[in-house]
């Protein structure tokens, strides 16, 4: 019997730990994908950046040439005029097209004395191209008067584009494109609608949880309550979706807010978390020894400030693991956004405005035709610290607080 017993257990462990490390071997290798894949790609620029490029076409009322020497720091990479004093690189995007990407400009070069060529409000101001941006188009006119054309609109490289460059005595046109690909937008509209959602789900949340644990008496609609929060809990994310078009967009159109927004993907997902910060709400009450509760009723204490001068003190680290939970979903969630935000990329998002969050914005850029796989993985990098900030941060700030407790 014992020897029967040892073999069943030697079994159940082996499967045990078989099942663990395969679970541990399939996150590192999805860590190891997406930080191999996305590594390159993440920079400040990224985060700082908006994803749509911007077209600009500036021309010169003046031009003062002189020649220029490549300062020593330029590396063998840098194409540099010597007539100009700007510098070029060429680059290869992610849908394998060349790209002539500006990577230098001397103070005194042509190229800092542009103004707009666009008609509009702006025309004539002072616009001039900066590092970093991508030529398309430049034209100028050699000695003797033949127009020159180049760009990578005309299939330059850096080298060839800066020979026919140098051979121009002055510069008629340039049209040029600001980086794109950055995710500054997705950003802000995430933590616009992280703080949307905890708006309305937290109180609601919170109060329900508080009366259910410690004012509901026992009762069948008390337990049907609870068991309707349960089932809550298991309901497909775009279920939500289209519950928050039919039943929430009516509310949001209110405000005179037509189309998809930020406000009605708030709205849906402090729906959505609802279930998720009642019970961990519910768990961290229950937690609290009903001793405390004995000992400020017996003191005088009402029950409103039993529950609010103690208990929920005495809660709060497991509140701010539901908060976390909360805040870890909406940064995670995307099925619901698509029906009740949009999937456009809105590089300035406003409350009324449909916008992308960074989930979001991972499955637009991958649903292309041809899928950047380099930036949804920056993206997914980007979400795992943020995630992992919030853990180490509530982690900290729960540990600080049992401390103040114990003490």
């Amino acid at each position: 019997m014992t020897q029967s017993r040892k073999i069943k257990d030697g079994i159940a462990n082996f499967f045990t730990y078989l099942a663990s490390s395969a679970t541990f071997l399939i996150l590192i290798a999805i860590f190891a994908f997406v930080i191999a894949t996305g590594k390159d790609t993440l920079s400040m620029e990224m985060l700082r950046n908006d994803y749509w490029s911007q077209n600009y076409l500036v021309e010169w009322t003046d031009q003062t040439q002189q020649t220029f020497i490549k300062p020593d720091h330029l590396g063998d990479d840098v194409v540099y005029s010597t007539k100009y004093g700007i510098g070029f690189t060429n680059e290869i995007n992610h849908e394998k097209q060349r790209l002539i990407r500006v990577s230098y400009i001397d103070d005194n070069s042509v190229f800092n004395q542009s103004v707009n060529a666009t008609k509009g409000p702006s025309y004539g101001e002072s616009l001039t191209v900066s590092i970093g941006d991508q030529i398309e188009k430049i034209e100028g006119v050699n000695a003797t008067g033949t127009t020159i054309l180049m760009g990578t609109t005309f299939a330059d490289k850096a080298e060839s584009m800066v020979m026919k460059l140098d051979s121009t005595e002055t510069l008629t046109s340039l049209y040029y494109k600001t980086p794109g690909g950055g995710i500054w937008g997705s950003l802000i509209a995430t933590l616009m609608l992280i703080g949307i959602s905890l708006l309305f789900a937290l109180p609601i949340g919170i109060f329900a949880a508080i009366y259910l644990t410690e004012i509901a008496q026992p009762s069948k609609f008390n337990s049907f309550i609870e068991r309707c929060i349960e089932m809550l809990a298991g309901v497909p994310s775009i279920i939500f979706g289209l519950m928050g078009i039919v039943v929430l967009y009516p509310i949001t159109a209110f405000f005179n807010i037509s189309g998809l927004s930020i406000l009605l993907g708030g709205m849906t997902m402090s729906v959505m978390l609802l279930p998720v910060i009642i019970r961990s709400v519910q768990e961290s009450l229950i937690v609290v020894p009903r001793d405390y509760r004995s000992a400020s009723l017996s003191l005088g204490a009402s029950q409103t400030q039993t529950i609010f001068r103690v208990i929920l003190p005495s809660a709060l680290p497991g509140i701010l693991s539901a908060i976390l939970l909360a805040v870890s979903r909406i940064i995670g969630e995307s099925a619901a956004l698509i029906y009740t935000m949009g999937t456009f990329i809105n590089d300035a998002p406003r409350v009324g405005e449909g916008a992308t969050t960074l989930a979001v914005h991972i499955w637009s850029v991958m649903s292309h035709e041809q899928p950047n796989f380099e930036l949804a993985s920056a993206i997914s990098i980007i979400i795992l610290a943020l995630v992992l900030v919030l853990n180490l941060s509530v982690k900290l700030m729960s540990r600080r607080l049992n401390k103040k407790l114990g003490a």
